[in-house]
Formats: C-alpha cells, structure tokens, sequence
C-alpha cells in the first residue's frame, strides 16, 4: 500500500485490491445470498465481534461471528493478526455517513474494502475546519492510521452526485464497503486528543456524547410533553363541565 501524498497523514491506497471478477462475484453473493436490515438507506451486517451504535465499541452481548468463507480471501493483517471486527455495509444511492472518529479506546487502525460504485469520503480536521476529499475507487483498499485515524474526522456526504475535479459530475450508484478493525490493547488510547479520544476525555472527567442518549432524552420530553397536554386537556374539560 502506497500513502496519499496528502493531509491528513496515515491514508494508505492500494488500488484493486481484487479483481473486477473477483468483485462481481461478491455483488452476487450482496444482492442475493445474504439477509439485510429491511429499511432504507445505509444498513450493515456484522462479523466477527458485532459493533455496538450504542457505545461505538463492541457489543458484549453478541457472540463472535465466524467469517464466512468468501469473506476470507479479503481479510488483511496486521503483524500476521486478522481483523477482530468487520462490519459490512450497503450504501443506497445519495446515502452517506456522518462524519466522525471510531472510537479511540476500542479500535487500533481500520482498513476499508470499497466495492461497487465510487463515492468521496471526505477528511475534516476539527482544529482548522479544513476539508479533504478522497475518491474511494471500486475494489480500492484504504489504510487510516496516525492522524487520518486518530485526529481528523471522515464521513461521507449524503448527496445523488459528486463532483469531480474536472468538472465531471458523477452520480451515485449502489455502493459497499468492508470495515475491518482491530481492538486495541488494554483499550487505552494515548494521543491526548481531548475533543476525539474517549481515553482523553475520561481523564478530564469529561463524559463522551451518544448519539442515542441524545434520542432517549428527546423521546422523554416529548412523553412528558404529551403528558402535561393531557393533564392540561382534561383540566380544561372538567372546567367546562
């Protein structure tokens, strides 16, 4: 793998990682052979360890997954070791992600199968505000370590096209992509990112924002909302009674 002449550091690329031959016969088995999440937009399977959308680390409850056996031939290493966790997802046309960091504590370095379509995953760096946008080519492996990992946010757009350099807009097809991650050792993390390293924060006693938190806190309102509507409501009636 060859490292982007860009920053953020630590974005390696080797491109066609496989074979066009090889990649249709994946999308094969995508579309057809495996069961998904039946909802709209970006949905994942899991392997190995499952990933947990709650606290962005692993889900203790889940037993470990087997790697079924096409998934084998793609698995990269890391000083001989395969990935812990590798999730699969499936990007409907227009559909992205937001941006964001995988949790320091948890996850080493991640690498990132691209399959199908094109897509621009765009690197943000929090202190600067500055913006890079990385073509994700078909059947691309990328590597995110040192900065690219750690300091700088990715995500990608969600959008119908994109815009190439040239001018060239691009539209957006259907799209896959193979997550694989590594658990860290003693799942501490030492960069001293006090904005993106939950270890960092944990020092600074500083409690790290969930998503679904925030949602739980919001379907609470709106329960004691429509509680306080009825208590009002039935006041009302027994008034005009």
């Amino acid at each position: 793998m060859e490292e982007l002449p860009l920053q953020p550091a630590g974005i390696l690329m080797q491109n066609d990682f496989i074979t066009p031959e090889h990649e249709a016969e994946l999308l094969e088995i995508f579309r057809h052979k495996l069961e998904w999440p039946q909802r709209p937009g970006r949905v994942s399977l899991h392997y190995g360890y499952t990933f947990s959308y709650k606290t962005f680390g692993i889900d203790q409850d889940i037993p470990f997954i087997s790697f079924p056996d096409w998934l084998v031939p793609l698995l990269p290493t890391t000083e001989g070791r395969p990935p812990d966790q590798i999730c699969l997802q499936y990007y409907a046309p227009g559909t992205g992600i937001p941006p964001h960091v995988d949790t320091h504590s948890a996850f080493d370095q991640l690498y990132a199968l691209s399959l199908g379509a094109p897509v621009f995953m765009q690197f943000r760096d929090g202190a600067t505000g500055r913006r890079v946008d990385v073509d994700l080519l078909p059947r691309s492996m990328m590597q995110m370590r040192q900065d690219a990992r750690l300091h700088w946010t990715h995500g990608i757009k969600s959008r119908k096209t994109d815009t190439l350099p040239d001018g060239t807009v691009r539209p957006r097809m259907d799209r896959w992509s193979l997550t694989y991650r590594w658990l860290r050792e003693r799942a501490v993390c030492d960069c001293g990112n006090e904005k993106l390293c939950d270890t960092a924060q944990r020092k600074i006693n500083v409690e790290r924002v969930y998503r679904w938190k925030d949602y739980e806190a919001e379907d609470k309102k709106k329960e004691e909302e429509a509680l306080t509507a009825k208590v009002l409501d039935k006041g009302a009636q027994t008034s005009l009674a």
